[in-house]
């Protein structure tokens, strides 16, 4: 196994840039790429803990254990001295666009993960991942350790499981032990003192699993019709036993042992088995001298630490590399700024061109979709399906849930109905925005969120008012109060498709009907994004690779095109931003490999100029150039007159 470590010293790379409160600025300098294309630099250049432990190396001395995620997944596990802030960086032996959703320190103080399809260790002691091994495709979403010291973990998305011995160092892989027509979630995993291992399933239908651990026989312990929307629940009892329930059925426990299960109602006398591990949100703060972890800040690389015996608190600054976080989305700002969030870490960013500048501050939840309308700048968020308005010409004010003084304010949500937002229409007559996307965890079929400016109210209309099983993805604006939807068949995060393809609809919306909807294009999945034209006609794309022209007046396709084989497909995201109007009527496209102008008049597209990147997250014009980003960086292009 081949891997490189770095010692960082405080004060290296971008620990200068930021600051420990307040909004964070730095200068861009921006490079020249060529051909029109700039490159801005990263909009948020920090990196997101994906479980973090407090403990000790080999010589008794207390360290803190992150695992780092930025744009590219999980690249890395950090180690820092809590006493002196020394910090040593050390890739994942592996290369995997995914990252860590559970993690588990062991008894022996071993740390482990299990993602892209790999299951590892890092020995502190060592200071070096001492095993790694490939398994069947998954990821963990629980992980365990049993009365022998094995390491379990259940995978994500088709119940895959695996244990380690890390006496004899064998990975035994078990397969995929249980299926399902979904994506299962399985959060919580537990051994009882026999060695049996149970798990929970979500999120469409809840679901325990007992395996054997000697033969690999997997057995659903809950009964069909007790099986609600949600998630499954065990934990391990000091009694040696394993105790759980499914969703909606919390005073339904069952009680597990070597494999059987069996109702006892009610259950107070809860006394857990400690066992250090979690989702991604893993926080383990006591080291074993007592002293605690009370802050690990990627941000601001700031760690604190408290001594209880004493009172003392140690401020200790530490320092990793990072290619930054994830760019959702982005738009051009009422301020003449290019303006989006970053996902992992949660944050804002904007770039002034004329200062060639970044802002960087903390947000509420991930912006998915953005949009402006007047002197507003508007936010659809995850999780929750929530909407924020923004106003750029009054002081910054962090977002609180409640709090209209906040700006960006908190105006509503519209969970579970839009948990994952895909679009954001702010409609031309000024005072409506329009929120549409997949919804809840184990949901099927998302609604839209209207949101009125002037009462400050929101109405929410369900999937079953619109078309039933579908969620919508793309919206734009009708002539004479319609709109016009395409939807998406994908259910939420965790759900099972049941739609067989995606409609359009034209809704009015005075009445909130749907007037008309049809399978315009047999086998298309998704409609990625659309736009408005002349003369009532609305361009879009299906599926990333169908265009086509649809006359709204008469409801019919007047033009289509597949244009993977020429362009390629065009760019997709949980915001797809594809078309980019320009103040003189001119239209752009986004393809994941350049930039094409579309001719209103005749429907023919033009490449203008490849990238020099893939074209990720789209996109807005500002002052004659098109910005987009890729990953963690923003770039522009300039267009030619």
């Amino acid at each position: 196994m081949e891997w490189v470590v770095w010692k960082l010293s405080v004060g290296m790379l971008l620990g200068a840039l930021l600051v420990a409160i307040g909004a964070q600025t730095a200068l861009a300098e921006t490079e020249d790429l060529g051909n029109g294309f700039l490159h801005h630099g990263v909009a948020t250049p920090v990196s997101n803990h994906r479980g973090t432990v407090a403990t000790v190396d080999g010589d008794g001395r207390n360290v803190v254990l992150v695992w780092l995620f930025d744009h590219r997944g999980g690249y890395a596990l950090l180690m820092i001295d809590a006493e002196t802030g020394e910090s040593t960086q050390v890739p994942m032996p592996f290369r995997s666009g995914n990252c860590p959703f559970a993690s588990i320190l062991s008894s022996e103080s071993k740390f482990y993960t299990h993602f892209g399809s790999y299951f590892v260790e890092f020995d502190p002691a060592t200071r070096e991942f001492t095993f790694s091994g490939k398994t069947a495709a998954g990821m963990a979403m629980g992980m365990t350790e049993d009365d022998d010291g094995l390491i379990w973990a259940a995978t994500y998305p088709n119940s895959g499981v695996v244990s380690f011995d890390p006496k004899t160092r064998e990975l035994r892989d078990y397969g995929h032990v249980y299926k399902q027509t979904w994506s299962q979630y399985q959060r919580y995993v537990a051994a009882d003192d026999a060695g049996w291992i149970y798990f929970g399933v979500g999120n469409t239908a809840s679901q325990i699993i007992a395996l054997n651990p000697e033969t690999g026989d997997a057995t659903p312990m809950v009964a069909e019709e007790e099986r609600a929307q949600g998630s499954g629940y065990v934990y391990r009892d000091m009694n040696g036993k394993v105790y759980g329930y499914v969703s909606g059925r919390r005073d339904s426990w069952y009680e597990f042992y070597e494999g059987e299960g069996k109702k006892i109602g009610t259950h107070e006398q809860i006394e857990r088995k400690p066992i250090i591990t979690s989702s991604q949100g893993l926080f383990h703060r006591n080291f074993p001298d007592g002293k605690m972890l009370k802050s690990c800040d990627l941000v601001n690389r700031i760690l604190i630490v408290a001594d209880p015996k004493t009172g003392e608190e140690k401020r200790l600054e530490f320092d990793y590399t990072s290619e930054g976080a994830h760019i959702m989305g982005l738009a051009t700002a009422p301020d003449g700024t290019i303006c989006g969030g970053t996902a992992f870490p949660m944050r804002f960013f904007s770039y002034n061109p004329e200062s060639d500048e970044w802002t960087n501050r903390a947000a509420y939840g991930q912006w998915n979709t953005v949009a402006r309308l007047g002197d507003y700048f508007f936010v659809g968020g995850y999780g929750g399906g929530f909407l924020l308005e923004w106003d750029p010409s009054q002081e910054w004010v962090t977002t609180k849930k409640g709090d209209d003084e906040c700006n960006p304010v908190f105006l509503t949500q519209s969970s579970p109905t839009i948990n994952r937002p895909h679009d954001l229409l702010a409609h031309p007559d000024g005072k409506t925005l329009v929120l549409a996307g997949t919804p809840g965890y184990g949901f099927t079929g998302g609604g839209l969120l209207f949101w009125d400016r002037e009462t400050r109210t929101p109405t929410i209309i369900k999937h079953t008012e619109i078309l039933p099983e579908h969620s919508t993805m793309a919206l734009v604006a009708l002539p004479n109060g319609k709109l016009l939807g395409g939807t998406t068949t994908g259910p939420g995060t965790g759900g099972q498709k049941k739609a067989e393809q995606a409609e359009l609809y034209i809704m009015d919306m005075a009445t909130k009907e749907v007037e008309w909807h049809e399978v315009v294009f047999p086998g298309v999945q998704s409609y990625t994004d659309m736009c408005t034209g002349p003369d009532g006609l609305v361009f879009g794309f299906a599926d990333r690779k169908r265009f086509f022209v649809f006359d709204s007046a008469q409801r019919e396709v007047v033009h289509e095109q597949d244009t993977e084989a020429e362009f390629g497909s065009s760019i997709s995201h949980q915001g797809p931003r594809v078309f980019i109007p320009t103040p003189d009527g001119k239209i752009y496209l986004l393809f994941a490999k350049g930039i094409a102008r579309l001719d209103p008049a005749t429907f023919e597209i033009t490449m203008v100029a490849e990238s020099p990147v893939g074209i990720g997250p789209g996109g807005d014009i500002l002052n004659g150039r098109i910005y987009f980003g890729r990953g963690s960086h923003l770039y522009s292009y300039e267009l030619p007159e």
